[in-house]
């Protein structure tokens, strides 16, 4: 899923579209990025064939838990940004 405001759109269904919209376009600028980094997270879950398995488990507080240092190196080793 390309990381363009389109794209995240795309990917996210019914009324969590228009909240995107609705947040990204009442967002000063100098949020605008946080915004479209959290919401290209929903929507990543949202295309996840096993959304709901993982939103039971975080709120069973049984999704396993990382370090931010194995998220990073993770990262790392796949080529993404770690910003």
């Amino acid at each position: 899923m390309p990381r363009t405001v389109d794209g995240i759109a795309d990917a996210l269904q019914g009324g969590r579209r228009m909240e995107f919209y609705r947040e990204l376009g009442t967002a000063p600028l100098d949020q605008a990025e946080a915004i479209l980094r959290r919401w290209w997270c929903e929507a990543m879950l949202d295309t996840d064939p096993e959304a709901e398995q993982i939103r039971r488990a975080a709120m069973d507080g049984t999704l396993p838990v990382v370090t931010m240092e194995d998220i990073l190196a993770r990262r790392e080793r796949q080529g993404l940004p770690l910003e």
